[in-house]
């Protein structure tokens, strides 16, 4: 009942950029943050940069800082990353996540909860 919906990976070169997009769609009756995880293979998931809804504070991994920015979109269901300055080592599948309080299957009820997107591969290489 709740889809996050990733768009915006591909290949690119070292120093180039990308930027991602996420949608929330369903029944949803607030988010509380939204962001951006990642997983490179071999290599467990780590956050990357989140959003809150209410303030729009933010949150980078050490490992992005200066590099990537975290924004959301008007209607506060849409998170973007504008990612500069790419690494190899940026290479991986990320996800968009969402906390807040969804109504998960129809007829439910609404439950404070985590939801992922499917994810969108990311490929810095020359």
């Amino acid at each position: 009942q709740v889809q996050l919906v990733e768009s915006g990976g591909g290949l690119v070169q070292p120093g180039g950029s990308l930027r991602l997009s996420c949608v929330a769609s369903g029944s949803i009756f607030s988010i509380t943050s939204m962001g951006w995880y990642r997983q490179a293979p071999g290599k467990q998931r780590e956050l990357v940069a989140a959003i809150t809804s209410s303030s729009g504070s933010t949150n980078y991994a050490d490992s992005v800082k200066g590099r990537f920015t975290i924004s959301r979109g008007n209607a506060k269901n849409t998170v973007y990353l504008q990612m500069n300055s790419l690494k190899p080592e940026d290479t991986a599948v990320y996800y968009c996540n969402a906390e807040g309080s969804f109504r998960l299957v129809v007829g439910g009820p609404i439950r404070y909860r985590e939801v992922w997107g499917q994810g969108t591969l990311v490929t810095v290489s020359s």
